[in-house]
């Protein structure tokens, strides 16, 4: 793996309320150290919204708030991030997005050729989609799938999603105790791509399904993605430092080896 995206969601970045700099910090620090390696990562960063609540707490069921919380969050979210990576001599760069970027091959082009930029001169791109205008991704979006595009579209080898869900179980474990983790998957049954997303906490807009939806998009195109969990990255770190595949969930794209 040479180029990899890595995408964490708004609850792990959250915590009553406020950033949970602990988890922001192990991020940077997992990220410093796969750079230290010659690994080139895209950083797809969930919490602009969250980060604006906790500046001014405004009505996040409302759309125009909530397009407030953004303008507010995201660059609160990125001095968060470029102020951890300045302890490592990095650098880290936003860039917002929206769907219509990759609809447009000329729009998708130019982001290709930003990211290509930054990556070269080493500096972390931190994509988030542009919440301030992208209403539609307020409402029922996530960035799952836009990680997923990312991936994609900016050449990566693999998604590593980052989440409150530490891996696709075979059962609901809410509701099962006996339920357990799939290490590998090489397939997805439509009806579980069509299921209800059930995002946990108050600001996330996902769920599994949409994990499972982002998973489906690259393993069509072979490439794969990683799912683990975001609250304690030791399965993560296995993953992609010392390529053990202890926990987690690894969807393996066609043509690709488990």
């Amino acid at each position: 793996m040479k180029r990899i995206v890595i995408k964490v969601g708004s609850h792990v970045l959250t915590e009553e309320g406020s950033i949970a700099l602990e988890r922001l910090g192990a991020l940077v620090d997992l990220i410093a150290e796969l750079i230290r390696r010659g690994k080139e990562v895209i950083l797809v960063s969930s919490g602009a919204v969250a980060a604006g609540y906790t500046q001014l707490p405004l009505d996040r069921t409302r759309v125009a708030d909530k397009q407030a919380l953004a303008a507010i969050g995201q660059p609160y979210l990125l001095k968060l991030y470029q102020t951890r990576f300045a302890h490592y001599g990095i650098l880290s760069a936003q860039m917002l997005l929206s769907a219509d970027d990759f609809d447009s091959r000329r729009r998708t082009e130019h982001a290709r050729n930003a990211v290509e930029t930054l990556l070269a001169h080493r500096v972390v791109p931190i994509v988030n989609e542009n919440d301030v205008v992208a209403t539609e991704e307020l409402v029922f979006g996530d960035n799952d799938r836009l990680s997923a595009h990312v991936a994609w579209y900016f050449d990566a080898d693999i998604l590593v999603i980052l989440s409150d869900i530490d891996g696709y179980y075979d059962r609901d474990p809410r509701r099962h105790a006996d339920a357990s983790v799939r290490k590998v998957v090489r397939s997805i049954a439509p009806e579980e791509l069509a299921a209800e997303c059930t995002p946990n906490g108050t600001f996330a807009t996902g769920g599994i399904v949409t994990k499972l939806q982002a998973a489906h998009f690259l393993m069509e195109r072979g490439r794969s993605m990683f799912l683990a969990s975001g609250f304690d990255l030791r399965d993560a770190r296995s993953f992609l430092l010392e390529g053990t595949h202890r926990g987690g969930t690894l969807f393996v794209g066609e043509g690709k080896d488990g």
